[in-house]
């Protein structure tokens, strides 16, 4: 039987606030991103610690091997892999240990190792784990020497090919970290905090956490808990006893459940996401078990960040956050970051969320696997709701050495080891345990697996509903055959009718989109239908691999490019799901048999694309004699009236159907101009000036101060420009970048997605007139200055602070 104490105190917001005071921490957490050395080769004995690395290259992780290329046909990852390059990697690390202390546990955590990783500490090897993208760690204790040299190895082995369907990069690309603690500690990912409504306008929130014991005996201990508010003051505490069983075992049965309860906490919703924090420290107790002294010792401590809201789906309206209906609006990423590859830094994750939300993305999903750690942590900062999905496959292949090799021993463990991870984040609404699963022909197969992953789910977090993206459920007859009804929520792929008609033949189902494409009968779907909870679009940017043929080698369907910059395609959306007023002038080419000439795209430029390129938003057709274009204008506003070099070309108002105002414009060199009018009253505008030739280079930064951080980058958009400072959209000059000062270019890129062009380098040729810069901080102060320049072209240049590093949030 387990060994629950629970305490309950009551809090109220008329409780004066306190101080916050730094106290000892037993636990130390430590980076070990730095100072790595590898090898892209395998290497015999590499895992013994006198085995001579001082050849290898020296490096910092995170870090993907793969995506330094370079591209070739050849490549056994294929089409699916972006045709970048696989194999065995192997990273060495020393490092020492104060002889101060033994008697501490020593543990090792890598947020992700792609793929199959093997580890080992001063050769004694610690374990293997074939999936990629989930947390694992080790306990390194009775196998470090304390005062003297230690060496952890990790082989990372992505050879055998092809294994995904997408870009998933190579070798430590997560962060790791040592950490030291007392034989009595929190378990790994052991606290879970949840929050749930009471009458009269209370929250009880349930702080529960498990310990365990690696002493010699059992220890009678205190688990005490302090709340914070989102304004930094500590508002109310708790404290329980409990006896600390020791052996093995003794994670299942040493668990502290505290309850508090707030009036009139402060909730996280998607305007506001408020955070609170829970700092839980264990003190040792005196033998005669008596009440905690001044002179107590704390044995650990554990700080777990979590928000409050009451987030639920409904079978009649949908979803529900905060007593708010609303349409989910979101969309499917995978986890690499473009240039950055598979290991991204967090401002690159950062300045495309803040691109996708101003747009009116609200969700994402993560496809097809579980993401970093910390890109949770920032979907909470940023208010995004999450579907946190596991697996890609089951126990039927997509690819001959993909995760179905594993499943069967592993999915269970990986799922666990997943959702203990992520359930304290507010942002997470819904897990998802498989994507378009070609099990399901097989129906009692495929039920008995299903069964198996909710259960897991349901018991690591029994607060959040589970969804499947079913693969057209109607071929298998998962609305027929009992799986479907599983799910406490039924996802669906595409085929938005197939499930509303499911809904209607089965009232109760709560079913959400969770694959969807860029069209618009497909918003008309989700916006006039309540029991339709949401949507994810696939994609929500511009992704590495899945190319269906040479030379492409990214995939096309984002609503963002790898830059991070949007598509035209991109503002028909916002027109659909921001509440801002917007407009955005389009040209539209009908495509043919070759595809679109204008306005001077190369073929395969437009096959990279992955569908036919018909959006072009200038005003710079390559044909500049006497016809006719087709204006689209995307707006959300009542009236949009459109000119040419000041001349009206008449109003359209908003069509009921959601489709965009066309007009059929003869063409004329000038300004094409779109006002968009609220009850008469101008609230947004929007314009494309006709480009003279290729003048000069202009440099626009998305930040002037850097971090000298892992996770600090500046994206550094080059234009090139005409004389008047209009786009050049056929523009493809090659821009060399020179960095002056402490800064370093860590990558570039630009949106052709069949460019084979390497990400590390310090020259990219433009691509519809533009390229990007992504520039890291190598000091922490002095002025960083970047210049960008191209035969002919005035050059251009920008300055940037740096400045010192970013505590971790």
């Amino acid at each position: 039987m387990k060994k629950v104490f629970v305490c309950i105190w009551l809090v109220t917001l008329a409780v004066g606030a306190l101080a916050a005071a730094p106290v000892e921490n037993v636990r130390v957490t430590t980076s070990l991103d730095a100072g790595w050395r590898f090898l892209e080769t395998d290497a015999p004995d590499a895992e013994q610690p006198q085995f001579d690395d001082s050849a290898w290259r020296k490096l910092d992780v995170p870090h993907d091997w793969s995506i330094e290329g370079p591209f070739s046909e050849t490549n056994q990852t294929g089409g699916a892999g972006g045709f970048l390059p696989s194999g065995v990697g192997w990273y060495r690390k020393h490092f020492s240990l104060p002889k101060e202390l033994p008697g501490l546990r020593i543990f090792i955590e890598f947020d992700g190792v792609l793929a199959n990783s093997d580890v080992w500490i001063n050769g004694f090897h610690l374990g293997h784990r074939p999936y990629g993208y989930v947390s694992f760690s080790y306990n390194l204790t009775g196998h470090v020497n304390f005062g003297g040299d230690n060496v952890v190895a990790v082989r990372a082995d992505t050879s055998q090919q092809p294994a995904s369907r997408w870009y998933s990069g190579a070798g430590i690309y997560r962060h790791v970290r040592l950490v030291a603690a007392n034989p009595v500690h929190f378990v790994e990912n052991g606290a879970f905090i949840h929050a749930s409504k009471l009458p009269d306008g209370l929250t009880m929130v349930h702080i529960d956490c498990l310990l365990t014991n690696e002493s010699d005996a059992p220890r009678f201990v205190f688990v005490r808990t302090k709340l914070i508010a989102p304004d930094g003051k500590i508002f109310g505490e708790g404290t329980c006893g409990l006896s600390v069983k020791n052996g093995s075992d003794s994670p299942t049965q040493n668990k502290s459940s505290q309850l508090v309860i707030l009036a009139k906490p402060q909730l996280w919703d998607l305007d506001n996401p408020k955070l609170y924090r829970a700092v839980t420290r264990i003190f040792y107790s005196p033998p005669e078990h008596g009440a905690p002294v001044a002179a107590e010792q704390i044995l650990d401590e554990e700080t777990n960040s979590f928000g409050i809201r009451d987030a639920h789906f409904d079978a009649d309206t949908g979803f529900w956050l905060n007593g708010k209906n609303f349409k989910i609006k979101g969309v499917c990423l995978h986890a690499d970051g473009g240039a950055f590859g598979a290991a991204v830094p967090l401002s690159v994750w950062e300045e495309r969320l803040k691109t996708l939300k101003s747009l009116g993305v609200n969700a994402i999903r993560t496809a097809h696997n579980p993401p970093a750690p910390e890109f949770l942590d920032l979907c909470d900062r940023m208010g995004f709701l999450v579907m946190d999905e596991m697996f890609d496959c089951w126990t039927v292949a997509k690819n001959p050495y993909d995760y179905h090799l594993y499943f069967n021993e592993w999915s269970k463990t990986d799922e666990r080891d997943t959702i203990r991870r992520d359930r304290n984040h507010p942002s997470i609404i819904l897990y998802s345990v498989g994507n378009e699963i070609h099990d399901t022909p097989k129906a009692e197969l495929a039920k008995g697996i299903l069964q198996g992953l909710v259960a897991v789910a349901h018991e690591a977090d029994p607060t959040r509903p589970v969804t499947q993206a079913l693969f057209r459920p109607n071929v298998s007859h998962d609305y027929d055959d009992g799986l479907a009804d599983m799910l406490d929520v039924v996802g669906q792929n595409y085929r938005e009718n197939e499930i509303l008609a499911a809904h209607e033949q089965k009232p109760s189902r709560k079913i959400i989109g969770t694959e969807n494409r860029h069209e618009r009968a497909v918003w008309v779907a989700l916006r006039d239908n309540a029991p339709y909870a949401g949507q994810f679009l696939w994609s929500g940017i511009d992704y590495l691999g899945e190319s269906r043929r040479w030379p492409v080698v990214a995939a096309g369907s984002g609503l963002l490019d790898r830059s991070g910059a949007p598509k035209p395609m991109a503002f028909e959306q916002q027109s659909w799901w921001s509440d801002q007023p917007m407009v955005f002038i389009t040209r539209r080419i009908a495509p043919n048999a070759s595809g679109p000439t204008d306005p001077g795209y190369e073929p395969a430029q437009q096959d990279a694309l992955r569908r036919p390129q018909v959006l072009f938003p200038d005003w710079t057709p390559k044909n500049s004699t006497p016809h006719d274009e087709n204006v689209e204008v995307y707006s959300n506003c009542k009236e949009v009236e459109l000119f040419l070099n000041d001349k009206s070309l008449g109003s359209k108002a908003l069509n009921a159907d959601a489709s965009p105002r066309i007009w059929k414009v003869a063409y004329a060199p000038g300004t094409l101009k779109a006002v968009a009018r609220n009850n008469g009253r101008v609230v947004a505008t929007d314009k494309l000036c006709t480009a003279g030739a290729p003048a000069k280079i202009v440099l626009t930064a998305n930040r002037d101060q850097l971090p000298s951080d892992w996770n600090g980058v500046a994206f550094v958009r080059t234009t090139v420009v005409d004389a008047h400072g209009v786009l050049v959209p056929s523009a493809t000059n090659l821009i060399t970048f020179k960095v002056s000062g402490p800064g370093v270019i860590a990558a570039v890129d630009n949106a052709d997605n069949a460019s084979h062009e390497p990400f590390p380098a310090g020259e990219r040729h433009a691509f519809q007139g533009k390229c990007v810069a992504f520039v890291k901080a190598s000091a922490p102060s002095g002025k960083i200055v970047l210049t960008a320049s191209a035969p002919g072209l005035e050059s251009g240049s920008i300055t940037l602070k740096a400045l010192p590093p970013v505590s971790p949030k």
